[in-house]
């Protein structure tokens, strides 16, 4: 079966999408199969997974209705016809990675969504709407033999985030070290907890549907500090401060309170140090000029070759030792994903 994993923070500008991207190549390295869901209208992620082809596969009287929104339609239209598998398309440079395209039309399902969570069950043609996403997702993922599945969302606290969410085996949270930092973690301390209460109660409710909620427990997996300046090597001063200050409050505060609803592994999952366990699956400094190429080549910067670079001498050797320090993060990420979900 496979593994479901959000990247979730409803505050924007935390670098969700390209972290869900790396995280997901870094992963299908280590012999895994991993499909990655655009679950985002802004369709981000697949437009990084597409590139130039983007246009051609929405436009395609063969590939347009292969997306997350229209795959599903017949839910949402109480059509009675089945959901079914689609054809992800693979990378082009990496065959252990597929994709469930998103759509920029995804949130006009909001409002049916939203229904459907605060009826009760008692409205007969919405009954099916909140597993009707993941009947797909596992549809593909058994198609494609998937050992892993990220699930990018978009910000904000939308019944979209929250039917997805409720997917999960297990999330991370992507978090910059800035001053609104604390004021999201405080927010989804509160919002996921409620979540996983409204799903447990939910699962029963709409047990007899043709696709029923799955019995997931949508434990957290830990965080990841990004988009932070270096200086020597380091954290410059503010951001060390920031991110300090973080990691406390995730240790304590927030812990406490989703440790609550058995959002929590045992204590023995997570890294532990010297000291005290620690929730931080790693900490990714901002990736300089390093980016642009990557975005150009369509991958992440730790998979970039030397030829996507375009550059030679000192700027190409600087690079190089970049892209490699950045590969030995997402290395330890994922090694580390692995062992906790």
């Amino acid at each position: 079966m496979e593994k479901i994993i959000t990247l979730f923070n409803h505050k924007g500008g935390v670098s969700k999408t390209t972290t869900t991207f790396n995280l997901a190549w870094k992963i299908s390295q280590n012999d895994k199969r991993v499909l990655v869901v655009d679950a985002d209208p802004q369709c981000n992620l697949t437009w990084m997974f597409l590139g130039d082809c983007f246009d051609e596969y929405y436009e395609s009287d063969s590939t347009c209705k292969m997306n997350i929104k229209d795959a599903v339609s017949m839910a949402f239209m109480g059509k009675p016809q089945p959901i079914k598998e689609i054809d992800c398309p693979q990378h082009e440079r990496n065959e252990n990675i597929f994709i469930i395209p998103g759509h920029m039309d995804l949130s006009a399902n909001e409002s049916a969504l939203s229904l459907a969570w605060n009826s009760n069950n008692a409205i007969i043609t919405l009954q099916n709407l909140p597993g009707a996403f993941y009947e797909l997702i596992h549809l593909c993922a058994t198609k494609y033999d998937i050992d892993y599945v990220f699930i990018d969302l978009n910000p904000g606290l939308s019944s979209l985030n929250q039917t997805f969410f409720i997917y999960s085996d297990a999330f991370i949270i992507p978090i910059n070290p800035d001053p609104f930092a604390l004021m999201a973690l405080k927010t989804l301390q509160n919002i996921l907890p409620k979540w996983k209460k409204m799903a447990r109660e939910a699962r029963e409710l709409f047990d007899e549907t043709s696709y029923p909620l799955p019995e997931k427990e949508m434990k957290f997996a830990g965080d990841i500090i990004q988009r932070f300046s270096l200086r020597k090597q380091k954290p410059s001063r503010p951001f060390q401060e920031k991110i300090k200050e973080i990691q406390q409050y995730i240790g304590k505060d927030f812990i406490e309170h989703i440790r609550l609803s058995g959002m929590m592994y045992n204590d023995e999952r997570y890294t532990a140090n010297e000291h005290e366990i620690d929730f931080c699956l790693g900490e990714i400094p901002d990736f300089g000029a390093l980016i642009q190429k990557a975005n150009e080549a369509r991958v992440p910067v730790f998979a970039l070759q030397d030829e996507d670079m375009k550059e030679s001498g000192v700027v190409r050797e600087g690079m190089q030792e970049r892209r490699d320090k950045f590969d030995e993060i997402f290395k330890s990420i994922a090694k580390k994903i692995i062992e906790v979900v």
